[in-house]
């Protein structure tokens, strides 16, 4: 597995921590790598993912609006804590990070979902990662 996909995964199990815990962020990011499995995964790794991880909370607000805004009959709060969160990650990386392809965010998003949550949170990701990059590029 690649190096920023394996980040995504770790960024998307934190950012479902905060959902489900409601800890402070910076208290998940802290013990998140004290996991005896993960001690040995490279600095590099370890960076990009708290880069995201810090990123995404600290834009939640921004990001939670976009995907509100075209999650046509979803109330946010009623999404399933894997998409909602998949979708973050993948609109703090459409909106704010520069380094990373559009095209690049969306298909990590869809992998993820394909790979977490149900048969369709693939197409419902999809749907609204390409309306907020749609907006984007206006």
């Amino acid at each position: 597995m690649r190096k920023r996909t394996k980040a995504r995964e770790f960024v998307l199990q934190m950012l479902y921590q905060v959902d489900i815990t409601r800890e402070p962020w910076q208290e998940i990011l802290r013990n998140f790598w004290e996991n005896s499995e993960l001690q040995d995964e490279s600095k590099e790794l370890r960076d990009f993912s708290a880069e995201l991880f810090e990123g995404v909370v600290g834009q939640m607000g921004q990001i939670d609006e976009k995907i509100s805004k075209y999650a046509a009959n979803w109330q946010l709060e009623r999404m399933a804590f894997v998409d909602r969160n998949i979708m973050r990650l993948g609109c703090y990386e459409l909106l704010f990070r520069q380094d990373i392809p559009p095209k690049v965010a969306i298909n990590e998003a869809v992998e993820l979902a394909k790979k977490y949550s149900g048969l369709e949170s693939g197409k419902f990701v999809n749907a609204i990662l390409d309306q907020v990059k749609i907006e984007k590029e206006k």
